[in-house]
């Protein structure tokens, strides 16, 4: 589900990360609205239907779908799974890709599994009754993310997507790499890392061996650096905007 999220200009659109939805991109729009017209999107199986197919091409054509109304070329920013989906995206459909920003995402998971982390996740103690709950469970950078992401009812927070869905789309991960589709990638590019990454050592610096591609890492921030270290992501992907919008 696409949002328009106001603004003028050149379509922005922002793509979340697993379990998260298009409200943790709040306290990214506002400034980014000076930057052109923001759009912001809901994956499947996040507060909306699954797809009968998991894979990532199948998620690709979901969004491709949903965003065709938008007709000038996009910039494209993603936060983890929305990295990855953007920059596939943007090798499947070229045309329809200004620019790219990939938050702490890498092509290559082999070898990891979802299994503990799926049944950790299972072990929450939902619904959580308020927000000082969920606060208190994940601490104030997470916490924050998930009440944004949650479904908020009569009975407190809840997960808004199956855990099988969740942990279904991460198992693929571990199966296969992304970096022929990286490769395809035509437009310039900004890759943002957390100093305390989730992803494989070395891989988003070797992704930035690709021309028009730069790579920054931001200290002190984990892999929600848009949470951890909002000044120091609004002032990279300003900069990059600034650039490629010129």
């Amino acid at each position: 589900m696409v949002i328009d999220e106001g603004g003028a200009g050149v379509p922005i659109l922002l793509l979340h990360g697993l379990m998260g939805s298009a409200r943790t991109w709040d306290g990214q729009v506002e400034w980014l609205r000076a930057f052109g017209r923001v759009f912001t999107f809901d994956a499947a199986g996040h507060g909306r239907a699954a797809l009968p197919e998991l894979s990532t091409e199948a998620f690709v054509a979901d969004l491709a779908a949903a965003t065709a109304r938008i007709g000038e070329p996009m910039v494209v920013i993603g936060h983890s799974m929305g990295g990855l989906h953007g920059w596939m995206f943007a090798a499947a459909y070229p045309e329809r890709v200004r620019a790219l920003v990939v938050e702490d995402m890498a092509p290559d998971f082999r070898g990891r599994t979802a299994q503990d982390w799926a049944r950790m996740i299972e072990a929450w103690p939902q619904p959580f009754p308020d927000a000082d709950a969920v606060l208190n469970f994940f601490g104030p950078v997470a916490g924050r993310y998930f009440l944004r992401a949650f479904t908020h009812g009569p009975d407190g927070y809840r997960l808004h997507g199956a855990v099988t869905t969740f942990r279904d789309i991460s198992e693929e991960w571990g199966t296969r790499d992304f970096w022929a589709q990286w490769d395809a990638v035509r437009v310039p590019a900004l890759l943002i890392e957390g100093e305390h990454t989730i992803t494989p050592a070395g891989q988003m610096r070797r992704m930035a061996e690709r021309p028009g591609t730069r790579h920054v890492v931001v200290p002190d921030a984990g892999h929600l650096v848009h949470d951890d270290q909002p000044a120091a992501y609004r002032a990279e992907v300003s900069r990059f905007l600034t650039e490629v919008l010129a």
